[in-house]
């Protein structure tokens, strides 16, 4: 198995990475390496700027509006726009929802959603954790009852990433209680304009608005908004969060962050040096790289299979474990490193046009945000115990 890039992939590298030196707004790209608050505004910027020149939905077969690239170019577009400090491409609707209606979506659907996901005309959120129901996915109790030509769902949606901004809402939802709980589960997209349709704010532990709670009251649904067949939701969710669980292991982000740290530890000092020279310290950032490392191997060995028509197999929930932790561990390092400076943080610091004094250099001021922010990523998109759970069942058979 050969895990060199070709000629044509390093050029491909090359014409990514010029895009991003020469287009990419410098604004941006400074609010991305600051760990600032990115706006609704900035989202759709960026997301118009690749689209214009297409590079939004790369991956996207040719037949849908992509360029049909492969595993490996796809890989490298996200390694080099995290090394730009690009902001991260709103996922719902380009690289959740739309794989979804490409394989299992009418005609219609296709032809009337994927462009205006393209365009921008909708913004797209995912309504799948309920309160008791997050990780136990198909334990989840939203009911969609038809009568006639509309459903009649009642229920409540949470830690609904970016729901503030959204137009419209994919849900898995409850038609029938027969049988196996995932038997009876539909995949349904939803108006957020719909009467009966609220959206309430969750504020995290640093300070931001990012996830919301939604909730549906009697709200009407047009049946021709049901993606596939009746009760065959949990088969077209498993098929969603396989491209979400293959994306998490943020090897291109991750190091980032330790390029990151390695700069604050030649800034900090102990004992009148700089911390990279302290022996304790360096042995934690050897173990990281080493694990950075060795995930980054692993993640080629698996876009190299999956390049040679291979389906993923339990990689994909190996790249989530470690990707979701190895960034912890960037996290909770940095915040070592900025010791008593990592500490206090107020949010509006995060925020463009702040222009108080900082509390300690600049670079420390989304330590802690950031640090609070990714506790998340061991747990969303099936927490890490589950997909233990997973790769012991595909392995063992267990």
């Amino acid at each position: 198995m050969d895990l060199n890039y070709t000629e044509d992939e390093l050029a491909f590298r090359d014409e990514i990475r010029s895009f991003f030196a020469d287009k990419l707004p410098k604004r941006l790209a400074e609010k991305v390496q600051k760990n600032m608050h990115l706006t609704k505004q900035d989202q759709e910027e960026y997301h118009k700027l690749l689209n214009d020149h297409g590079y939004l939905a790369g991956s996207w077969p040719e037949e849908f509006g992509g360029r049909g690239w492969n595993v490996v170019e796809k890989m490298i577009f996200e390694e080099e726009a995290a090394r730009a400090h690009a902001p991260r491409i709103v996922p719902f609707g380009l690289g959740m929802l739309a794989p979804v209606l490409m394989a299992f979506g009418s005609k219609e659907q296709q032809a009337e959603i994927l462009p205006r996901i393209l365009d921008g005309s909708d913004w797209w959120c995912q309504g799948y954790s309920e309160p008791g129901s997050g990780s136990d996915l198909a334990s989840l109790k939203m009911s969609a009852v038809r009568e006639g030509d509309h459903y009649i769902c009642n229920g409540q949606k949470t830690w609904t990433t970016l729901g503030q901004h959204a137009n419209k809402i994919f849900c898995l939802v409850r038609t029938s209680k027969e049988g196996k709980p995932q038997e009876g589960i539909s995949f349904l997209m939803i108006d957020m304009d719909t009467p009966g349709v609220e959206v309430r704010p969750i504020i995290l532990l640093e300070g931001t608005h990012e996830v919301n709670e939604v909730w549906f009251t009697d709200v009407k649904v047009p049946v021709e908004n049901l993606v596939g067949e009746e009760n065959k939701g949990w088969t077209y969710a498993k098929y969603l969060l396989l491209h979400e669980r293959t994306g998490n292991a943020g090897v291109g982000f991750a190091r980032e962050g330790l390029d990151h740290l390695r700069y604050i530890a030649s800034q900090q000092k102990k004992s009148g040096k700089p911390l990279a020279d302290d022996p304790f310290f360096a042995a934690r950032l050897c173990d990281i790289e080493v694990d950075l490392s060795a995930l980054a191997t692993t993640q080629m060995r698996m876009v190299a299979k999956a390049k040679d028509g291979a389906p993923p197999g339990p990689e994909a929930a190996m790249l989530k474990i470690r990707g979701s932790e190895i960034r912890q561990s960037i996290n909770d390092l940095t915040r070592r490193a900025l010791g008593p400076y990592a500490m206090p943080f107020v949010s509006e610091a995060l925020e463009e046009g702040h222009n108080e004094d900082p509390i300690g250099p600049d670079y420390a001021n989304p330590v802690a945000a950031d640090y609070f922010n990714h506790r998340k990523t061991s747990i969303y998109a099936g927490s890490n115990e589950v997909q233990r759970n997973i790769i012991a069942k595909m392995m063992m058979g267990l």
